[in-house]
């Protein structure tokens, strides 16, 4: 069986770049699909997602449920000692990866939402980006909530 299986080089020598990406991700998708650990990735999966994934399974890492006004929810992976910054910013990457997968061009002005929004826990603002999850009370599966800023004058 091993022999049979043989190189993508031996294949098609002359593979170019662009094909040989093709090669891998049909591979890569092939996998994800039948892995009962994986089959829930989407296709064109990137590293950072199948890390998370990984890091899930093997308790190094959280989940924090977002949840937005308008009732939609982000289920977001976090590492435990992560602070409100890293939250933040990883928030910003699953929302822009979520927007690309859709098909959507928009741009979305992140100073904007952190300077017009507070994350909100259990009664507390999350106003320190550098205090870590934990000062917060903020544990696996845990939910936060986008709360207006009230503007001082």
């Amino acid at each position: 069986d091993t022999n049979e299986d043989l190189s993508v080089e031996s294949q098609n020598p002359s593979m170019s770049h662009k094909e040989a990406l093709a090669y891998v991700e049909n591979g890569l998708n092939e996998l994800i699909t039948t892995d009962p650990l994986l089959q829930y990735l989407p296709l064109g999966v990137t590293l950072e997602e199948l890390n998370s994934m990984l890091a899930l399974e093997y308790g190094r890492a959280m989940t924090v449920k977002v949840c937005r006004a308008d009732g939609e929810t982000y289920s977001v992976v976090v590492e435990p000692k992560a602070t409100v910054m890293d939250l933040k910013k990883a928030i910003q990457r699953h929302v822009t990866l979520k927007l690309k997968r859709e098909g959507c061009e928009r741009i979305i002005s992140w100073r904007y939402i952190w300077r017009t929004y507070w994350l909100y826990h259990a009664g507390q603002k999350l106003a320190e980006n550098d205090k870590p999850l934990k000062f917060y009370d903020i544990q696996n599966n845990s939910e936060l909530t986008f709360v207006k800023r009230l503007r001082n004058k």
